[in-house]
């Protein structure tokens, strides 16, 4: 069944409580086996023409009027919250293509979990920007000379308390990777197309602890492996999303 922003209720769409930490939290916790409740493939698929590099930097020149539809997970940590962020990286081929991250199994938050390069603020980090390239240049061995800053989408709260600017950024083609193989377990793309499609956005839901909490994940088939985009990641791409489609 079709699921548009009607189907939340008020309290969801102001802080929809995605679950980005469950999988420390509960034991042998699988999204995926968490059913799909709604896929929005009644909403417009961003248009190609709006998705080459010269677009998106007249988009984020002047930036249209639009809100974030996912601001903050429910909150999983006990500890103060702390500055983060990631970088979304759109490398430059025949068609834009999202970088991502398979994150290793033994890290405490989002182990395992397909991530954006990024991570928390140090006190020597200028801004965001300057947080996410370092992030980025530390997990995937990305030079910040190989990249050109577009712009930053709303700050989003993760479960884990990282209140994270995610900051979109063009990739030269030919860059050469080097992931730091004690966060970074494999490194592949995604096209931009696939992701800013709805189409591809499903939305789950799961009673926990007294609450219906749901999340969005948008799975993507590379070539016979399945590349399963969920909880923060997606939250974060659904706001692109909203950004590109406003």
């Amino acid at each position: 069944m079709p699921v548009g922003d009607a189907f939340l209720p008020s309290s969801f769409r102001s802080a929809a409580p995605l679950l980005g930490s469950l999988t420390t939290r509960i034991p042998h916790f699988d999204p995926r086996a968490v059913p799909v409740v709604g896929v929005d493939a009644h909403l417009p698929a961003v248009p190609s023409a709006a998705q080459t590099p010269q677009a998106l930097r007249a988009r984020f020149a002047r930036p249209p009027q639009w809100q974030p539809e996912v601001r903050a997970e429910a909150r999983f940590a006990d500890r103060v919250p702390a500055q983060a962020a990631v970088l979304v990286p759109l490398v430059v081929r025949d068609e834009l293509m999202v970088l991502l991250t398979q994150r290793t199994q033994h890290l405490s938050t989002h182990s395992g979990q397909v991530a954006f390069p990024g991570g928390k603020q140090d006190p020597e980090d200028q801004d965001a920007v300057a947080t996410a390239l370092r992030e980025a240049h530390e997990e995937v061995g990305l030079e910040a000379g190989q990249t050109e800053v577009l712009g930053s989408l709303p700050v989003y709260e993760t479960g884990t308390a990282f209140i994270v600017t995610p900051v979109v950024a063009l990739v030269q083609p030919d860059v050469a990777l080097k992931p730091n193989p004690y966060e970074v377990a494999e490194v592949f793309e995604v096209p931009l197309r696939f992701l800013l499609d709805p189409a591809h956005h499903q939305r789950h839901r799961l009673h926990w602890q007294g609450m219906e909490r749901e999340w969005w994940s948008m799975p993507y088939d590379d070539g016979g492996h399945e590349r399963y985009i969920w909880g923060a990641t997606a939250g974060m791409l659904r706001n692109f999303y909203r950004f590109m489609a406003a």
